[in-house]
Order: structure tokens, then sequence, then C-alpha cells
């Protein structure tokens, strides 16, 4: 069972990164990965490879490798801090490598079809404040949705969210407790399947 692990907060000592390390796993740190953005090189995806311009394979090549190293991952643990009520730019631009026509996205008839199947994705998470369904700051989790949403575009729908709420206010502790213990009752549950 191979584990593919992202970390997009910019602080190294971030409590994302705190509960995604009880893993043991192929890491990708995207605060320290320079990922390219979208460009009009972009457009190559929609080329057969022997149509593509020496600087759009080279451009593409980092979206390859990405999506090579998802596609080989049977779990995906996704360190995404909340920044002004959404994710990383960082992680923003890891997703828009790995979203990709004829990668991990099929059209057909009947629209888009998710290529990524059969994966779990750990989504552990660090909140200043509290953002649980059926409170008034609901509104304003523009994270959860949004991954949930483009994961499913790819064919991720196996998604299990931890988070580490409050992590700006007093009484940070509990929700951060809560968090490790559950990813550690993850870990020990990933390293059971792995031996087995």
């Amino acid at each position: 069972m191979k584990l593919l692990q992202i970390d997009s907060s910019a602080r190294s000592s971030s409590v994302t990164r705190q509960l995604t390390a009880k893993f043991v796993v192929l890491r990708r740190d995207l605060s320290t990965t320079v990922l390219p953005h979208i460009t009009d090189d972009w457009g190559g995806t929609n080329l057969e490879p022997s149509q593509l311009s020496p600087a759009q394979r080279n451009y593409l090549s980092t979206s390859d490798y990405l999506i090579e190293e998802l596609e080989a991952a049977d779990t995906i643990i996704i360190g995404a801090p909340m920044y002004n009520f959404a994710i990383p730019s960082s992680l923003k631009a890891w997703i828009d490598q790995i979203v990709r026509i004829g990668k991990t996205v099929g059209y057909g008839p009947s629209g888009a079809r998710g290529l990524l199947g059969k994966k779990r994705v750990l989504v552990v998470t660090a909140r200043g404040g509290a953002y649980e369904k059926g409170t008034p700051g609901e509104k304003f989790d523009f994270q959860e949705p949004y991954l949930r949403h483009i994961f499913g575009f790819i064919g991720l729908t196996d998604v299990t969210f931890i988070h580490a709420e409050n992590q700006a206010r007093e009484g940070a502790s509990p929700s951060l407790a809560a968090a490790a213990e559950e990813m550690g009752r993850l870990a020990v549950e990933q390293n059971h399947q792995v031996a087995h």
C-alpha cells in the first residue's frame, strides 16, 4: 500500500504538519516545491503528445509527474491549513496541475467522469475558528466544500476530513488533541493494512 503525503502549510511547525507526520509515506512539501501556474502552454493538454512543442512538453512534465505520483498512491494524506477561509495557494497550484482532461478527468456522452478511483484521501485541516455544519461559521468554510468537489471531480470520493478547529483561540488544545488521536488511530489502521 502506497501513501502520498501532501503538506501545504507555509509554516514548518504547523498543526497540519504535526498531524500528517504520524504516517510514514512518500512526501511532497508544497511550501518548498515551486509549481508552475496555468499558462498558454497548458493548452498542450488538448494535443496529441506528438503535436506538443518543446515548451509545452517541458511545461506539462510537472503535471505528468504529479499525476503519476498520485496514481501510484493508494492513500493520499493532505495537510491543508485554512488560509482566508480557503486553501493555501500552493495546494491550489498542485490541484491545478493534477486536474487534467484525459489523465484524471474524462468526458463522454454523460459529461465529466473522474478517472482516479479506489483511493482514500485524508484531509487534515487546522483552522483559526470553528466552521462546523449547522453553525454560523459554516458559511465561511470554502475549504472543505471546494476540496470535496474537486476531488470528486477527478474520481476521489472516499474523502475523510479531520479538523483541528479554533487553533487561533484559547481552548485550541482539545480540538488538536482530538485530531491527533484520530490521526493516530488512522495511522495504526493504515499500518495494519500495509502489514497484511
